[in-house]
């Protein structure tokens, strides 16, 4: 839902850029106002300068000269003026301080002005402080001495603490069949047998406290989500320690939580190796030590000095996404399309517009609660601006948000019982109610429309003056105890439906790894049957060779020739050899047998997983739909490289455009158009980066909005050219409900009072 007012609730966004901008303007002109005034150099300055303890000149202070133009920043460029004698040095030095060249030294974040890492110091530091106090123990243990990089540490320490407890964490525990809130009272040692701790956890009831006391093993504990993020956990690890190769946690933090401080044996070797190594090369390069009589370290100097001047243009290579005002195109860069140019045809003014669509969002968004049938935003814009009477639907929502004031009770229902007035608001005596309303003290400036109002001409107001008494309206509605309790449940059904989901995503990552497992057992239990098989089969045919020819070792050595001989090892022969034939033809028919059972139950697995996962999407596109049933809040999409903000009502279909000054207002209302602004958008931008990540992630969404709300013109515009030809037909008069649509609004949820 948008906001009461959409110019002043939005402006706040804005501001911080503005001021950071003019403060860095005005910093530049006191920098050079300061330089012409402090300058030894100009005349009538003598005085300005005095001389410090190591005999050097400086600058006085703005406590020793009275100069209204120079405050706190000034201060602070007369302490930097004293190693920067002219003011062309010291704006060198602040355009330095300007540029992208600077690294926040706790997050590692790159690409920054001196300004904003600064900014991101203190604010991973801030982050650092919410690191939770029962994990930071284990944590610097894991984190002491480690060689690991700082992602696979982040990685390791994350997996380990995924199913590690402290004493005082509050997670989730199987009791009685069921998950239920419990807290880690104590952590036990290993048991016989046991392959992880034992936990002393004691189970919470609905207050919060501990109503009974159990021993329970890891397997029984499950937590949501770990109480920090890899973010919060990488600011907390760069704050603690001194060191990151080897990782080594600051001495004072050692000391205080008991972690070890002498290396391991492993890192004392590897560091005596590099110390060898190093002296090694020490003693080498003493034996080039550079002649300082021959002038050999000028010319190392120069040469440092040349390859530090090579290495410049590297430093400033801009790393994206930036400011969008500073991105320039390159010639590696695709063709940019130019962006559509939003329709403007509102009916309202346009300083209106943001008064319209905060009505017409929070009438649609407490439909319910209001007991108001929701209607369209162009039946509403039609509404407001109509001036032969009041229709239904501008009456019933007045009346709608008057009858919820006078059953919340407050201040406006005081007044209605002072007055002794019917509490029953129909459509006949609703200007009474709304009169009294705008005769309240804490509403003020309608005085002047009281008359018309209380003559029934609430019509014939100004469409500015009107949409003003809605907002008046919507703001006293919002404070109403309706509709914080139903914010309030919505909520709780959130958090209700993301639980549930959340629980169905553990159930199946555990039916997975159990699949797995039975996979990994059935294929060891295969492998060792084949083995067997195999043996048994060399086994039998080898006792049939030693029973038929006994001391022989092969049936070959006694064949005779095919023309005479033994006849009755000709006859053993071919038993044998008819024998092994039928043993293939088996084997051959049980590994065809074998073969097709297998890719039987391969393509019964296959459509199973595939059942499986369709029903899953199907899980997730319900929940998925049951939160923005939800969610009432319409948050702005993005902004453009000009500050212009992005609106998506999904119950209207239309993309809004606000500018910057919040004066103006346009919208794409066909997929051309959202296409087009998508091909507009430069990604090495950070505002329009983030701004066509929403488009696309909605694209979907928005191009059906467009699409519902364009095939409802076309069906209301075929109605009323068939309305149109049949009046022409008969010869009787157009009727009005034909083109004025919001003229045949029904309310089918209202209810007496």
């Amino acid at each position: 839902m948008l906001s009461r007012s959409s110019g002043p609730a939005l402006h706040h966004e804005y501001l911080p850029v503005a001021a950071t901008l003019k403060w860095r303007k005005w910093v530049e002109i006191n920098f050079i106002a300061e330089f012409k005034i402090f300058d030894h150099s100009s005349p009538g300055s003598s005085g300005s300068l005095i001389s410090s303890k190591e005999g050097k000149k400086r600058f006085l202070t703005t406590k020793e000269v009275n100069y209204q133009g120079v405050c706190h920043a000034s201060v602070q460029a007369n302490t930097l003026s004293s190693s920067l004698p002219t003011a062309s040095a010291y704006l060198k030095r602040i355009n330095l301080y300007r540029q992208r060249v600077w690294t926040c030294k706790i997050t590692g974040k790159s690409g920054l002005t001196y300004e904003e890492a600064l900014v991101s110091e203190q604010h991973a530091s801030n982050e650092a402080q919410k690191f939770p106090e029962e994990l930071v123990i284990p944590v610097l243990h894991m984190v002491q001495f480690s060689t690991l990089k700082q992602n696979d540490l982040v990685s390791t320490i994350y997996r380990s603490l995924q199913w590690c407890f402290a004493e005082g964490e509050e997670t989730y525990g199987s009791f009685e069949n069921s998950m239920c809130p419990c807290k880690i009272l104590r952590v036990l040692e290993k048991a016989d047998g046991k392959d992880g701790p034992q936990y002393e956890v004691g189970w919470l009831d609905k207050s919060k406290n501990v109503a009974s006391i159990s021993i329970v093993n890891a397997e029984s504990l499950t937590r949501k989500k770990l109480p920090f993020t890899r973010e919060m956990l990488k600011s907390f690890m760069r704050e603690s320690t001194s060191k990151t190769s080897p990782w080594v946690v600051h001495d004072i933090l050692a000391q205080k939580h008991g972690i070890s401080r002498e290396p391991p044996k492993e890192i004392l070797e590897k560091i005596g190796k590099n110390t060898k190594m190093e002296n090694g090369h020490g003693n080498s390069g003493a034996k080039k030590r550079p002649n300082i009589e021959n002038g050999e370290t000028e010319d190392l100097a120069n040469k440092r000095k040349r390859k530090t001047e090579e290495k410049e243009p590297l430093v400033e290579q801009i790393q994206y996404p930036i400011d969008d005002l500073l991105v320039k195109l390159g010639d590696d860069d695709p063709v940019y399309t130019q962006r559509p140019v939003p329709a403007t045809d509102f009916l309202v003014p346009m300083d209106c517009v943001g008064d319209l669509l905060m009505a017409w969002d929070f009438f649609s968004s407490f439909s319910h609660v209001l007991r108001l049938s929701q209607f369209s935003l162009d039946d509403f814009e039609n509404a407001v601006v109509y001036k032969e009477s009041d229709s239904d639907l501008i009456v019933e929502a007045h009346s709608s948000i008057l009858r919820m004031l006078i059953k919340d009770e407050s201040d406006y229902y005081t007044s209605i019982q002072e007055k002794k007035r019917d509490l029953k608001i129909t459509s006949k005596n609703w200007t009474g109610y709304l009169c009294e309303f705008l005769q309240m003290e804490t509403v003020s400036g309608f005085s002047g429309q009281l008359t018309k109002i209380r003559d029934g001409h609430h019509f014939m107001l100004d469409v500015k003056v009107k949409l003003n008494i809605l907002s008046e309206l919507v703001y006293w509605a919002l404070m109403t105890e309706a509709i914080r309790g139903q914010l309030d449940e919505y909520i709780e059904q959130c958090q209700a439906i993301m639980l549930t989901k959340r629980e169905e995503e553990l159930e199946d990552l555990r039916k997975r790894k159990e699949q797995q497992q039975q996979q990994k057992e059935a294929s060891l239990t295969k492998g060792s049957d084949t083995n067997s098989l195999e043996a048994l089969d060399s086994r039998q045919n080898g006792d049939i060779k030693e029973v038929l020819q006994p001391g022989k070792s092969s049936w070959q050595e006694i064949v005779p020739l095919e023309n005479g001989g033994n006849k009755q090892a000709t006859l053993l022969s071919r038993r044998i050899m008819m024998k092994q034939k039928l043993n293939a033809q088996m084997h051959e028919a049980r590994e065809k047998k074998r073969i097709q059972m297998e890719e039987r139950k391969r393509l019964r697995d296959k459509g199973k997983q595939a059942r499986e996962k369709k029903l899953k999407e199907k899980r997730q596109e319900h929940f998925n739909r049951e939160i923005e049933k939800r969610i009432i809040r319409t948050s702005v999409l993005g902004k453009d490289r000009d500050y212009n903000r992005y609106w998506f009502f999904c119950r209207d279909g239309r993309l809004f455009v606000e500018s910057a000054n919040h004066n103006q207002w346009g919208f794409y209302s066909s997929k051309e158009e959202l296409d087009g602004l998508l091909l507009s958008l430069n990604p090495k931008g950070d505002r329009e980066r983030a701004l066509k990540g929403q488009v696309e992630k909605h694209y979907n969404k928005i191009c059906a909005g467009i699409q519902k709300r364009s095939k409802e013109i076309a069906q209301r515009n075929d109605m009323d050219t068939a309305v149109l030809r049949r009046s022409i037909r008969v010869h009787g008069p157009r009727k009005c409900g034909a083109t004025l649509p919001f003229l045949n609004y029904g309310n089918k949820l209202k209810t007496d009072l």
